[in-house]
């Protein structure tokens, strides 16, 4: 493995683009909006649930990310000319941050979960009733703001964190687990059936017992150490700069309004399975865009484990993509990467995604090792500015 590694660091810079024909099956009855400036909450609604497959299992609850080292790959994606398009994630918050980094024109998480997509309707709905992010945080804690030192919208992010050190009010909780169930039934025209209740009743409890020290947990008690909500929050890219999407107004507006325009759309699927990221691929197609960045996570750890990789890379094929498209990975294994960077567990790691559908025709993936020890771009600093002349 060791060996695998060394080779890894001096093969990112061999990447060639390559077009791919990007053709696929989808979902027939998907019907496309003339305009994709905002979508109808029946048309949000009947997207989550027509593109969705049954829920799948997974090992965690998931309720945050347990990956530091997301905000690394920011100034690389920019140098990338990632911007606009489709976006395509998995998992919870991180990817409101891409979002407000990459600015699409319209999201798809894919979950293989129920539970996580209705944390992502439990997100919306917050998101739908918090003008700002001091709301957003208080309504996410179920803890109220003080009368008397309530931060400004404009505030900064520590000053807003410093205020939601104190314990969560049940009164508060009640009142807006209410509301939230009220606005993704009514608002959202989305009924929750089964064990969904349970499930929005579940999520929305941990944060409210577990506050801004809320992280990520396995079933079992192995994994160690794993970030809280508020380290996740005040991570800085290669710069030093806070990135989060709740660092600024301007970033939290502009996931805000993508989600008061339907445009963030949850989906329940299996990356190895039959119809979801077909599905999307097929509503993609149908509206001309094109997948921008598709953020996997280390999904694909566990597609290599079940024997659904193949599959996978099966539906990548039919996303439409250009030579300009990017996956984001968090690379983990038992081995440090190469382009792990001090102070993180895991990678962030970039990949054309043309590359990678060439590099598995050619046979080179048959461990979840050489997938992110071949063509990977690493995270790198954008070039400093040279000042201007008077």
């Amino acid at each position: 493995m060791a060996a695998v590694w060394a080779i890894a660091a001096g093969v990112y810079a061999r990447q060639e683009p390559k077009p791919t024909d990007t053709a696929g099956a989808g979902v027939s009855s998907v019907k496309a909006p003339e305009k994709l400036e905002s979508l109808s909450a029946a048309e949000f609604s009947r997207l989550v649930r027509e593109l969705s497959e049954e829920g799948g299992f997974f090992r965690s609850d998931n309720f945050t990310s347990n990956e530091t080292a997301y905000l690394t790959v920011v100034d690389t994606l920019r140098q990338k000319g990632a911007s606009g398009g489709a976006y395509l994630g998995v998992g919870p918050e991180q990817n409101f941050t891409y979002i407000a980094k990459i600015r699409p024109q319209i999201a798809f998480i894919v979950d293989i979960r129920r539970q996580a997509i209705i944390q992502h309707l439990m997100y919306k709905a917050i998101f739908h009733l918090s003008p700002d992010r001091v709301q957003f945080l208080s309504r996410l804690l179920s803890r109220p703001l003080p009368k008397d030192k309530a931060p400004k919208p404009n505030a900064s992010i520590q000053e807003i964190l410093a205020v939601f050190g104190q314990a969560a009010d049940e009164k508060a909780y009640v009142t807006n687990l209410a509301a939230i169930r009220k606005t993704i039934e009514e608002d959202f025209q989305f009924p929750l059936s089964g064990e969904d209740p349970r499930y929005l009743e579940k999520i929305y409890n941990s944060f409210r017992n577990d506050g801004l020290d809320i992280a990520y947990r396995m079933e079992d008690s192995r994994g160690g150490y794993f970030p809280s909500l508020k380290d996740l929050i005040v991570q800085t890219d290669l710069n030093g700069k806070l990135g989060n999407f709740l660092a600024t107004s301007e970033d939290y507006d502009f996931v805000r309004n993508m989600q008061r325009k339907n445009l963030i759309i949850p989906v329940c699927g299996d990356f190895g399975g039959k119809k979801a990221l077909r599905a999307v691929g097929d509503y993609l197609r149908k509206n001309g865009l094109t997948v921008t960045a598709f953020y996997t996570s280390n999904v694909e750890q566990y597609l290599f484990q079940n024997d659904a990789f193949t599959a996978f890379a099966n539906n990548v094929r039919t996303l439409p993509i250009n030579d300009r498209s990017l996956f984001i990975r968090s690379a983990t294994g038992r081995f440090p990467h190469p382009a792990r960077l001090p102070g993180h567990r895991a990678s962030t790691l970039l990949q054309l995604m043309t590359v990678f559908l060439k590099d598995f025709d050619e046979g080179s993936y048959n461990q979840y090792s050489d997938l992110i020890s071949i063509h990977y771009i690493a995270p790198e600093k954008a070039p400093e500015k040279a000042p201007e002349k008077q």
